[in-house]
């Protein structure tokens, strides 16, 4: 029986399966960290970032909250843009965060965190307890609140309060178990299914919300039953639908041009697992085409509050997506069916370009692959080339930041051993997380890592090009070398150059993907497409 903070609080932790604890150990957790009970597991990352990205891939890949443990002001500053990605991707994480010892912070102490708020709005919650007896209930609180929030809820506890006596029996302010129910108002399946029954032509957008088995098959059967086409959410962190099924479209583009040229003749957009519209750059005129309506199905209420839509319903995608099939009307085949163009490869004349190597990958991933994106100048090839064929097929930082492929596939390959992962990076994307490599390598995680070598910022390059700004002042970095880099952390690497020698490489690797124990990053010097 636990008879201090410090017991009771992994208590709380075994009691919701938060065993794994992801971290980059400060002066101000030695009390919490040294001498772990068998029963936990400590996950060393060199960053902060490394450490909240691979606490993320595993959130994701549970759907259940991971746990987190920071160092006061320089842990929790390193990691905020990798909060605010788990806030974005709708990743639950219980962070506690270490502070100087509560009996002198009036003193303000060398170590002295300026904690509350150092994360700005991206945790979902954040306590201080006022006192030490508080800490074990402000865990079991915030990992409800992370669960229900869909992100990081943060704890901050002085170092001193591990080690303080609590009384045996202690009544913790935090309920056992928190259920939802998910179960959707027939009257408001019903007004929903008076939308598309009375539209002469709808249409079906997916969002990352959608990333989950049951919405998958409410979502292929009622677009069957609608003989519509279904169109993925532009810079959808996950994929909300199978992206090789005859009714997928395609992506929608970023611009809002476009998006109506896409979506135009559709008298009704159902929105589902996404907000309507995220997009990027700004582009004057409405979002939708004229004489179209639109409806939204999310789990996420800011989703929802934000949606310029005639209907939008508050709760889980499946259950509703389901009660729609048994009131919808079943449509006859539209008279011109959907279409996708496939991507031409270019010939091969020396140099690889994002297209060799993506073709090669279509036809060599197994189905159930998770593939984790963070290549901004390819990422439109990909989405064309390589479609996501189950759940958890495709995942993305959902904010934009980079930093968040490498260790995210990391905590991935960690939650999900029996399912092939491989992150396709740009360069300049990898050297943010390149740290996580090292965790990889250390806990033998089998994941292969597909560097995309330009040696530039290539993204940022075709911006400033489209843009007409003139000449970039940012150089390229052509000297780093992605491999070297990665075998300096202690992970096997390979150079690739040319078309045969990627062909080869990939043959030997792939299939053995599910079962690797080791990581692997391939560093493939491509052109810039």
């Amino acid at each position: 029986m636990a008879h201090d903070v410090r017991g009771l609080m992994f208590d709380v932790l075994r009691a919701h399966g938060l065993t794994t604890l992801f971290g980059n150990p400060g002066s101000t957790e030695i009390s919490l960290l040294t001498d772990l009970p068998n029963d936990l597991t400590f996950i060393l990352g060199l960053h902060e970032g490394s450490v909240v990205g691979m606490a993320t891939g595993w959130a994701i890949a549970h759907d259940r909250p991971a746990a987190v443990i920071l160092h006061t002001t320089a842990g929790l500053g390193n990691a905020v843009g990798a909060l605010a990605t788990a806030r974005v991707n709708r990743a639950p994480l219980v962070v506690i965060v270490g502070q100087q010892d509560r009996r002198h912070l009036a003193f303000e102490p060398f170590l002295t965190g300026r904690l509350d708020g150092l994360a700005g709005e991206y945790p979902v919650w954040t306590e201080q307890p006022a006192h030490a007896g508080d800490v074990p209930g402000a865990v079991a609180r915030a990992v409800h609140e992370a669960q229900t929030g869909h992100g990081p809820a943060l704890v901050i506890v002085p170092m001193d309060d591990w080690t303080v006596p609590v009384e045996d029996g202690a009544t913790l302010p935090a309920p056992d178990l928190v259920r939802t129910s998910t179960r959707p108002d027939p009257a408001t399946v019903t007004d929903l299914a008076d939308l598309i029954n009375g539209a002469a032509n709808p249409a079906i957008v997916v969002g990352a919300g959608a990333d989950d088995p049951a919405t998958w098959a409410a979502l292929t059967a009622l677009a069957d039953r609608l003989s519509c086409p279904v169109w993925q959410e532009s810079f959808g962190a996950r994929a909300g639908f199978p992206q090789d099924h005859p009714r997928f479209a395609g992506h929608l583009p970023a611009g809002r041009a476009g998006l109506r040229k896409k979506l135009a003749g559709h008298d009704l957009v159902l929105s589902v697992g996404a907000p309507v519209f995220r997009q990027y750059h700004f582009e004057a005129g409405p979002l939708l085409p004229p004489g179209s309506r639109a409806a939204v199905i999310s789990q996420y209420a800011e989703e929802v509050h934000r949606s310029p839509a005639e209907l939008a319903i508050l709760g889980a995608p499946a259950p509703v997506c389901e009660a729609l099939l048994d009131v919808v009307d079943d449509r006859p085949e539209p008279a011109v069916p959907v279409r996708r163009t496939p991507v031409p490869v270019p010939d091969y004349k020396g140099v690889l370009m994002p297209e060799h190597v993506f073709s090669a990958l279509a036809v060599r991933l197994a189905p159930d692959t998770v593939l984790v994106e963070e290549s901004p100048s390819s990422r439109p090839l990909l989405h064309d080339m390589v479609p996501a064929r189950a759940p958890l097929g495709f995942v993305s930082a959902a904010m934009g930041g980079l930093g968040f492929a490498l260790p995210a596939a990391t905590g991935l390959r960690m939650a999900l051993p029996d399912r092939p992962v491989v992150a396709v990076v740009g360069d300049g994307s990898s050297i943010y997380g390149i740290q996580a490599l090292w965790s990889a390598a250390h806990y033998a995680v089998g994941a292969l890592f597909i560097v995309m070598s330009n040696g530039a910022y290539a993204i940022m390059d075709r911006l400033a090009s489209e843009k007409g700004h003139g000449k970039a002042p940012w150089p390229q970095f052509t000297e780093v070398s992605m491999s070297g880099l990665a075998e300096s952390l202690g992970c096997d690497a390979i150079r690739v150059t040319d078309l045969e020698g990627l062909h080869e490489r990939l043959d030997a690797i792939i299939p053995t993907l599910a079962e690797r124990t080791e990581p692997l990053l391939l560093d493939i010097a491509v052109g810039t497409p």
